[in-house]
């Protein structure tokens, strides 16, 4: 499976055109709009989100609820464009190239290194697709992959682990509890004592015109042994993860199982024992290792963390130089949150749920999934008897 999207932050529209989905997969647009409000909450969030109801469009690839096996188009609308269709026409418009023109690059954003590399005096011609307005149809295309897994019995949940100075401590739930206990939380936190504290902490940050990141753990159960590959770098499952989870906006870190955790630890801590028994099969007596080894699904859990850095565009901004007269200024704003960490978590479920589908029918036959459920089927009987 593969896809592409398209599309500006204040442009008409965001696209995916996803190829390689199985026919025959029951489809609900329903649930990929439920995946879209989520990525919508959460405490911290701009006022770009009360303009916003975003709802997904299905233009192709999906006939009467059932994918058909050609490729999956899927279009967000931005309500916003309705202001800014002069400004960002894709025809010439009188006096609109001067309008909203960002001559001053904002720190920590792809402004004026982008600028450069592209040839842009104006750059918002950057930041219009570098903006984390990209993620809703990020989101959306991790929905279509939601629904290939659960086909598969393969369930995929996320949660923050830290706001800002604020940490949480570890829950040790069911994946299930975690998915149903994290949706009722404003900074979607297991942690109770820790959740209003973030709370508070992203409203100082918010009424001092600053910014909060953190870090958030998408944990996927349910997935078979042997996803992935030991044979090439670029087949192995965890540096695939790896650079999905660092493909998000705002993203600089990224750790599986027990992580950097591992640089301080002896080896007899380190790694997981192996177990068998005649009903399941081979199991790990612990899961430091993330549910990765070797490039490969152990069939232990999966779990990637990614610490998302405070958000660059600040109500306070810090100091740039102006690309016309190379004169100091205060950088430029744009509206922005004061903290998206809980939404990032969404963000994270979703780019981890695609790589695990297309993991699945890079290891089955997917052409259709009844012949996916039929070999996968087989596949789990063989494991269990290896």
């Amino acid at each position: 499976m593969r896809y592409l999207t398209a599309g500006e932050s204040h442009g008409p529209q965001l696209t995916a055109i996803i190829e390689g989905v199985p026919s025959n997969l029951p489809f609900s647009v329903d649930a990929i709009n439920e995946q879209l409000a989520r990525r919508q909450k959460g405490h911290g969030r701009g006022r770009r989100m009360q303009i916003e109801k975003d709802q997904v469009k299905v233009v192709s690839g999906v006939r009467h609820g059932y994918t058909t096996g050609a490729p999956i188009t899927l279009v967000v609308e931005n309500r916003d464009w309705t202001h800014w269709q002069g400004i960002m026409s894709a025809e010439p418009v009188e006096g609109a190239e001067e309008k909203r023109r960002v001559s001053r690059p904002r720190p920590g954003h792809a402004d004026l290194n982008g600028a450069i590399k592209y040839h842009q005096r104006d750059m918002r011609n950057i930041l219009e697709r570098s903006s984390a307005r990209e993620t809703t149809i990020r989101v959306a295309v991790g929905a279509v992959a939601r629904q290939l897994l659960a086909a598969f019995g393969i369930r995929v949940g996320g949660h923050v682990l830290q706001i800002g100075e604020v940490v949480a401590q570890r829950q040790d739930v069911s994946l299930e509890e975690l998915i149903a206990r994290t949706e009722e939380s404003p900074v979607r936190c297991l942690d109770k004592e820790a959740e209003p504290k973030m709370m508070a902490l992203i409203d100082k940050a918010k009424e001092d015109g600053d910014s909060l990141g953190g870090i958030v753990e998408v944990i996927v159960d349910g997935v078979p042994i042997g996803l992935g590959s030991h044979v090439q770098w670029d087949r192995k499952l965890d540096g695939r993860l790896a650079q999905a989870i660092m493909s998000i906006q705002a993203f600089k870190g990224v750790e599986i199982g027990i992580g950097f955790e591992a640089a301080g630890r002896p080896g007899s801590q380190v790694h997981d024992e192996i177990s068998w028994n005649e009903q399941s099969g081979y199991s790990r007596k612990s899961n430091r290792a993330g549910g990765l080894e070797g490039g490969m699904t152990t069939g232990m859990p999966i779990v990637v963390r990614g610490v998302m850095k405070p958000i660059p565009t600040l109500y306070k901004p810090l100091m740039s130089v102006d690309i016309d007269t190379h004169e100091a200024f205060s950088a430029s704003v744009e509206r922005s949150d004061s903290c998206a960490v809980p939404a990032a978590s969404v963000v994270a479920e979703a780019v981890v749920a695609w790589e695990i589908a297309r993991a699945m029918c890079e290891k089955f036959p997917s052409d259709s999934i009844d012949d996916m459920l039929e070999n996968v089927s087989q596949y789990r009987a063989y494991t269990e008897k290896f």
